[in-house]
């Protein structure tokens, strides 16, 4: 066995502990998944952005749909926040 270091997978466990895969298999079926996970997250946060420009520029828009709209973009950032952080660029702060 090789001495690597585990991999942040894209979600967390109950409590919302990070999860992290220890293996040796890059093209194991969790890290498959995990790598599938990841670019789902991914796609999902660059479609709320490109709502959240419509939404922005509405001036009909109320104060209860830029909440809501702001709520699915903190989430969307944390994602995307941790998928970095899996892939070595998003520094040592974790994800709360």
């Amino acid at each position: 066995m090789t001495d690597r270091s585990p991999r942040l997978l894209p979600w967390t466990a109950p409590g919302g502990k990070p999860c992290y895969l220890f293996t040796d298999d890059d093209g194991g079926f969790l890290s498959r998944y995990a790598d599938e996970v990841e670019a789902l997250q991914l796609g999902m946060g660059l479609g709320l952005l490109e709502h959240a420009r419509v939404l922005i520029d509405d001036p009909a828009a109320d104060a209860r749909q830029l909440r809501f709209l702001s709520v699915q973009l903190s989430a969307a950032l944390r994602d995307a926040v941790r998928v970095a952080q899996a892939r070595g660029a998003g520094g040592s702060a974790q994800v709360e």
